[in-house]
């Protein structure tokens, strides 16, 4: 048998067995390990117990102790390391990080999201809020806790922003669970959950809609607007006329217009809500259309001030404030013409809806609509724009934000 100090001092290079398959191997004085002899099935096999600096004569004899224990079994100490060597891999390898975990998510969603700066704010929100707290936990870890430590820091101050990353959140730790990182409730979800444990957005935080200019100044301003020239004086108006969103016009492209039908077909990744829309266009509409410069090679409707580029998100709102009505928002229009369609107009509530491109009803029921919904959203859109073409006197007068900062 072995000692200590045998272990110790031995530098001749072989193998000293200390009995019962145990034996100390030596390559030279500096290399010494643990070997296991054994045989399994009429074959000779030797199973590694580790080195002398690190593994004692003592513990290399409980380490054959346990492997000849597993023999005795019917297991093979090899095969049952190799198994757990691969179990504890796989184990690793099903286990990632948050911050992993939204960084695949946004990788394989951002091209669902509608623009460039949508794509940037989700990733952004959970960098700045979610990962100096989520961020190096395994997803599987998460708890209610965890999310709350998160987001109950600006729950107050920053409301609809918690909100939003909690949301995001949940998006990421849902996409975990489908992927089979994590098991259980999603601890980031709201309703019935933290719901309880944080106040409501209603409770903190008034929610702010966009501000729209009164539908009865619509007229005046949209005179002013036709004296001014540039290519986002005339997007702005081609928003106001069709109702269209900041997206849905700056990426307009003549391809997606049909002449013959007087119809723009808005794609449905273009679309807040992800479904393509078809717009009648009146003849003021048209007209504008018909005016508009052109530029070799570049399929934008409104071109911007870059060979081949459309025009920015801003460049309508830039528009507005020049024009000193920097106190509405381009959105704010769609809200003066739904206005405009309750109190002025005998049209249907769901054509007008329609025409805004929102969800009307159940399927049976927007199917319902949709049926002879073009021919009728036609007539809104002449209507609509005859309003717009009153003479200012009209309707009431549009006060420009400076001038009624001082009235």
């Amino acid at each position: 048998m072995l000692t200590a100090k045998k272990v110790e001092r031995v530098k001749a290079p072989g193998r000293y067995h200390d009995g019962h398959g145990l034996h100390l191997q030596v390559r030279h004085a500096g290399n010494k390990s643990w070997l296991l002899r054994y045989e399994r099935d009429g074959r000779e096999r030797w199973l590694g117990l580790g080195p002398v600096h690190v593994v004692t004569l003592k513990q290399a004899r409980e380490r054959a102790r346990a492997a000849k224990l597993l023999l005795l079994d019917g297991i093979d100490p090899i095969d049952h390391r190799r198994t757990e060597r691969a179990k504890r891999l796989a184990a690793k390898a099903a286990t990632i990080t948050f911050r992993e975990a939204a960084q695949r998510y946004y990788e394989q969603h951002e091209r669902g999201w509608r623009n460039a700066k949508h794509r940037q704010q989700v990733f952004n929100t959970l960098r700045d809020y979610a990962f100096p707290v989520l961020g190096n936990m395994a997803v599987g870890e998460i708890d209610a806790q965890a999310v709350l430590r998160a987001i109950d820091p600006i729950w107050l101050s920053k409301t609809e922003t918690a909100s939003r990353v909690r949301g995001r959140i949940e998006s990421v730790l849902d996409w975990a669970t489908v992927r089979g990182y994590r098991t259980g409730d999603n601890p980031a979800r709201w309703k019935g959950f933290l719901s309880e444990a944080l106040p409501g957005r209603g409770q903190v935080a008034k929610v702010e809609h966009h501000p729209a200019l009164p539908y009865r100044q619509v007229p005046a301003f949209m005179a002013a607007l036709r004296a001014r020239e540039g290519m986002a004086v005339r997007a702005l108006e081609f928003a106001i006329l069709t109702a269209g969103r900041t997206n849905e016009i700056i990426g307009a492209r003549w391809d997606e217009i049909d002449p013959v039908g007087k119809t723009w077909t808005v794609p449905a990744g273009r679309m807040k809500g992800h479904r393509k829309h078809r717009v009648p266009l009146s003849g003021r509409a048209v007209e504008l259309l018909d005016a508009l410069p052109t530029e070799d090679r570049n399929g934008f409707i409104f071109v911007g001030p870059r060979a081949g580029s459309g025009l920015s998100n801003m460049s309508m709102t830039a528009v507005l404030r020049r024009m000193g009505y920097g106190h509405v928002t381009v959105h704010g229009f769609r809200s003066a013409f739904r206005d405009w369609c309750a109190e002025d107009t005998n049209f249907p509530r769901e054509i007008a809806e329609f025409a805004l491109a929102h969800v009307v009803g159940d399927k049976s029921e927007a199917a319902y609509w949709r049926a002879d919904v073009l021919r009728k959203r036609k007539q809104l859109a002449e209507a609509w724009a005859t309003f717009c073409a009153r003479p200012a006197h009209a309707g009431a007068t549009a006060v420009p934000m400076h001038e009624a900062a001082h009235a």
